[in-house]
């Protein structure tokens, strides 16, 4: 039985072994990546068992990502090769201070060969919580069919659901994204987003008003990621904020997102209070930004409670 599904694709993700401008990159190293994989990741390495729902090409990169997931505790049964549909790439630009950008090799995903006769209800009956974004729609606008049939499977087994807009402007424009993804905020149980995604959607600036918004939609739990300011949360009547949690050092920012998802979504499923949740999420977030890579720095359960101080760890 997994406690977590999650639905969308992943990439094969190149990243630069010299930082500055990727027109002057000669050399990268092969890894793998995709925010909803990541997600996948983060929630398998805090001890959860987590089934990812998605199609990949019928390749060497397909193969190599399938594999990957597989030895990360990831259950692939919902994981197939398509035949004529490559695996999506991209390149990432990683700038001295950690900042980058994303070069996207996405289109004929083969993500798009999914149908909504294919996700299989004795997969989501066993399970507790469905995690979603808002990237699979835009890699594919026939995925949100699919999308949608993901949650009224979920609203059927009675299963949680979990949202990250994830706006990705290199797929889709501000417009689009929100005619999109604002009808998807009344199916939501558990809303975690960036700041900057919730202005986008709502309109709204300040983090209390996307709170007052989500409230007035229904949503159960809301995190609102602030990115160096911490987090602001909403949870049975309660609204905290978050301090950040100071990184180490600031190596890659991508996978940040997606490493204080996997926490909300553990804390969630352990039936912590919103603060404890928060902080945690955030303490992984700031794990992550220091190694460079998608998914290399999502930490397990103990690195996690070392760096909180909640268990002791004799390094020799």
């Amino acid at each position: 039985m997994n406690d977590v599904i999650t639905i969308g694709e992943a990439m094969i993700t190149f990243n630069p072994h010299s930082t500055g401008p990727l027109k002057f990159v000669n050399d990268f190293e092969k890894k793998v990546g995709g925010a909803e994989l990541n997600v996948a990741i983060g929630c398998s390495r805090l001890g959860l068992q987590v089934g990812w729902i998605s199609r990949l090409g019928k390749d060497e990169f397909g193969q190599s990502i399938r594999t990957f997931a597989r030895g990360e505790g990831i259950d692939v049964s919902e994981v197939a090769l398509v035949e004529g549909y490559p695996t999506s790439l991209n390149f990432k630009e990683i700038m001295e201070d950690g900042s980058g950008r994303t070069m996207y090799y996405r289109d004929h995903s083969p993500t798009s060969t999914m149908t909504p006769a294919e996700l299989k209800p004795e997969y989501f009956r066993e399970a507790k919580l469905l995690h979603i974004t808002g990237i699979f729609p835009a890699v594919a606008p026939e995925n949100m069919e699919v999308t949608m049939r993901a949650i009224a499977l979920a609203k059927e087994y009675g299963l949680k659901i979990a949202f990250d807009p994830n706006i990705r402007l290199r797929l889709w424009n501000k417009e689009e994204a929100r005619e999109a993804l604002f009808p998807l905020l009344a199916h939501v149980d558990i809303l975690l987003a960036g700041d900057e995604e919730m202005k986008v959607i709502l309109g709204e600036s300040d983090p209390h008003a996307m709170i007052e918004k989500g409230k007035e939609l229904g949503i159960s739990l809301i995190a609102i990621k602030r990115g160096e300011k911490g987090s602001v949360g909403y949870y049975n009547g309660e609204i905290v904020e978050a301090a950040p949690v100071k990184a180490s050092k600031i190596a890659d920012t991508v996978g940040a997102g997606d490493g204080f998802d996997a926490g909300m979504i553990y804390g969630f499923l352990q039936g912590w209070p919103l603060s404890r949740m928060l902080t945690f999420a955030n303490t992984i977030g700031s794990m992550v930004v220091s190694i460079v890579g998608d998914n290399e720095g999502l930490p397990y359960l103990e690195d996690v409670q070392a760096k909180t101080g909640e268990i002791e760890r004799v390094e020799r």
